[in-house]
């Protein structure tokens, strides 16, 4: 590679990458990724305080494998082959860059200097990286175009693959087209994480021990479909050896790691991973399409998370990815055609590590990873669940909002559960930590129909279905949570999607859909005798209070006791009240009772 091309590395890449300052009067952020299999670009709005969340303004992919053309079959005249990509390429390249610049500027409105463009394993191998850098420029001067390092690319791929959680403990494995990486990343510990103390940070420390192998989805496959089997065997070996390697690397630099190996050998637990890149989605997508929900009621691969049990089926996959002859969502005709390949590298995956707890499919990646380390950690490491989201909300500005009120809005929620209830031994909006997302939808729409907010909660849940923080899980709970709330009267494509939903969130926990439909209930009493957003605590504490009571025996008894003050109560109809719990328990749980009474105060 030529001495000129601009490599991006561990050392360099604050340097390299744009400044984001919070005081800016622009904080539109535009990057292309120079992906072997396809080159991704898009715009993004980082400005406060939702930076977090990374919200993407536009996105195109142009489907350019710069891996098949860097390996187009021609010959040199010493009869070996000459990894250089044709002149018709980089034209394509070139000229595709120069458009996506144009979006970016004049579209967007992004200024110049932060539009990034940088490359990976495709543009490292080859050996006339430096005619396409100079093609680019001709089309488009002031574009730069950064190479990453592979520690670089692994940084970003684990840093964009913790984009969309509040936290990872976890391997991360990236699959493109060129190369594979693993790492391992535990966010759990950063809101106290120093960086200016002269530690490491936890993300560099991932990237630094980062392993990559060159067996990427598209190299793979060439194999697969055109080598000798001899050839076939020993690379297939050379991954598998890799790949174990990767992992006792890992363990031997993290011993957290060490430990749940350790313990996961022992079947007492198992290792959780998080996977990115086109390959591993693309064996998501077809997990998805296999699951036992069906139709399966999230339709984005991100975030959706696959037990061990299911995701160790490769040879079930591969199976359906050969006789099914429809579209399966998420995946195209390239990706299937070289998912022998991306199951090869699972095999692998799945030989290397212990038993997989669960696998964990997420939407960021190298763009998502890039603009994230432009943020300070503070912000990297905040929780992006507490942000305000960009659909209406009924917490109105001002000091209520994220203040006091709403700690008491929760406490009061909290209170209906029974005394000593562990509130986290449950997947609910509270262990999720949705509780002020939750919250802040209690009073929305309140000029429509019960009916058709009860809809609209369930549409919300996927409508939006890569917002950093919510897992599928989160997602699903949510919906039936605030469909309950409404009263949850559907009509019948609904009813079909809150089925599925229900499971979704049953197959996680068997008690979470009766809380949900609880919380709901208590939430919807809590709306009834408060009709708008609570102006301070006392509006809550002198209307309204909860308290409930359980008994465990041959079935669970749950007592709930609502007290409402006299004043609250004037024109109220406490039937009504209670009517709005008649679906508390009524989704097939018959272990479970249920009983309400209202009281007023004198």
């Amino acid at each position: 590679m030529s001495s000129t091309v601009d490599i991006v590395t561990i050392g360099n890449y604050k340097e390299k990458l744009p400044r984001w300052d919070p005081n800016s009067k622009n904080h539109r952020y535009a990057l292309v990724d120079m992906g072997s299999n396809g080159i991704r670009f898009s715009v993004s709005d980082l400005c406060p305080p939702r930076a977090r969340l990374l919200k993407c303004l536009y996105r195109e992919r142009a489907a350019i494998s710069l891996f098949d053309a860097l390996n187009r079959p021609s010959t040199s005249a010493h009869g070996d082959h000459p990894l250089v990509f044709p002149d018709e390429t980089i034209k394509q390249v070139s000229q595709t860059l120069a458009r996506f610049r144009s979006i970016a500027v004049d579209s967007y409105d992004v200024p110049p200097s932060q539009l990034i463009v940088f490359a990976t394993e495709a543009m490292r191998r080859a050996e006339n990286a430096a005619s396409m850098l100079e093609a680019i420029r001709a089309e488009a001067p002031d574009l730069s175009v950064h190479i990453l390092s592979p520690q670089v690319e692994t940084l970003f791929g684990a840093v964009g693959a913790r984009s969309s959680f509040v936290d990872v403990k976890g391997l991360i494995l990236d699959l493109g087209g060129g190369s594979v990486q693993m790492t391992w990343m535990d966010t759990s510990g950063t809101s106290g994480h120093q960086e200016d103390q002269g530690q490491p940070l936890p993300e560099v420390e991932a990237a630094v021990a980062g392993q990559s192998l060159p067996f990427g989805a598209a190299r793979l496959i060439k194999i697969l479909d055109t080598a000798h089997v001899d050839v076939q065997t020993s690379e297939k070996a050379k991954l598998q050896d890799g790949m174990a390697k990767a992992f006792q690397t890992l363990c031997a630099k993290f011993p957290t790691l060490a430990q749940l190996a350790a313990e996961a050998r022992g079947k007492e637990a198992g290792i959780d991973i998080f996977l990115c890149g086109g390959g591993f989605r693309g064996y998501g997508s077809m997990i998805m399409h296999n699951n036992p929900i069906q139709p399966y009621p999230i339709p984005s691969i991100g975030s959706y998370t696959a037990s061990g049990q299911l995701f160790n089926k490769t040879k079930e996959m591969l199976k359906v990815n050969k006789s099914f002859e429809g579209k399966i969502f998420g995946m195209s005709k390239r990706r299937r055609a070289q998912f022998p390949a991306i199951v090869t590298v699972v095999e692998a995956l799945i030989a290397a590590v212990p038993p997989i707890r669960s696998a964990t499919f997420c939407s960021g990646g190298n763009r998502e990873g890039a603009l994230l380390m432009m943020l300070p950690r503070e912000i990297r490491n905040s929780n992006p669940l507490s942000l305000p989201d960009d659909v209406e909300s009924s917490i109105p500005s001002g000091p209520a909002q994220g203040g006091t009120t709403l700690q008491a809005l929760l406490s009061t929620l909290h209170s209906a559960f029974p005394p000593g209830f562990d509130l986290t031994s449950v997947a609910s909006v509270f262990s999720l930590q949705l509780g002020p997302l939750y919250a802040s939808h209690i009073w929305c729409r309140m000029g429509e129909s019960d009916a058709a907010n009860a809809s609209s909660a369930l549409h919300d849940a996927i409508n939006h279905p890569d917002s950093p923080g919510l897992t599928h899980l989160a997602r699903a709970v949510l919906a039936v949570t605030l469909c309950a709330r409404w009263g949850a009267n559907l009509g019948p494509i609904d009813q079909q999607l809150q089925r599925n939903l229900r499971e979704l969130v049953d197959a996680a926990d068997p008690n979470a859909g009766f809380w949900a439909d609880y919380t709901g209930a208590v939430t919807a009493a809590l709306a009834t005798v408060i009709p708008a957003w609570p102006k301070s605590n006392e509006a809550i504490r002198d209307k309204i209070s909860f308290r409930s009571s359980a008994e465990q025996g041959k079935r669970y008894k749950l007592h709930l006791e609502i007290t409402i003050s006299k004043e609250a109560s004037r024109g109220l109809d406490l039937d009504d009240l209670r009517e709005l719990f008649k679906k508390v328990g009524k989704h097939g749980d018959e272990k479970k009772k249920f009983i309400v009474t209202v009281n007023v105060l004198a």
